[in-house]
């Protein structure tokens, strides 16, 4: 019976440890092209998941460019003179993305973010409670109801389902 109960209490562990073993993704910005006049800012981060933890990598010629995050409003109007939460300069820049919601950037020299040298990333936290969903069909069974959305959620599922029939 002990050893169960070990067994149990290292599942259960294994099961809450997973969010936290998932690994960040460092995504360079523009890919091969890298944060340039050349970045194919229009579809760039299409198709790709942001979530908290992720970094931005900005690589571009020191001095020929920066990566200047603003507001919403700033952003889009591509005020340089708008409100600014942070510059960066170096040529090599990693932004980590710390906190869920939008973020905006763009470069603020000259018109180059005129020109299309501007990015927008949103950031979802992947321990964010699911929304609600509506009620399932009445029946004896639970299991349909289980809604994991962290990464690896499906995999502590699992685990813990398998446990469950176990013991």
């Amino acid at each position: 019976m002990a050893s169960r109960q070990v067994l149990l209490l290292a599942i259960v562990s294994a099961v809450a440890l997973l969010p936290a073993m998932v690994s960040a993704t460092d995504y360079t910005v523009g890919d091969g092209h890298g944060w340039t006049l050349e970045y194919p800012s229009t579809n760039w981060a299409d198709g790709k998941s942001f979530q908290i933890g992720d970094k931005l990598v900005f690589t571009y010629t020191k001095g020929k460019h920066t990566v200047t995050e603003v507001d919403g409003a700033a952003f889009h109007a591509c005020n340089r003179q708008g409100n600014t939460l942070m510059t960066w300069n170096s040529g090599n820049d990693t932004v980590a993305l710390d906190k869920a919601g939008k973020r905006w950037f763009f470069c603020n020299v000259d018109n180059h973010c005129e020109l299309g040298m501007k990015l927008v990333v949103d950031v979802a936290d992947p321990n964010a409670p699911a929304p609600a969903s509506p009620p399932p069909p009445s029946s004896s069974s639970s299991a349909g109801r289980l809604n994991y959305r962290a990464r690896g959620g499906a995999v502590a599922g699992a685990v813990a389902a398998a446990a469950l029939v176990w013991f």
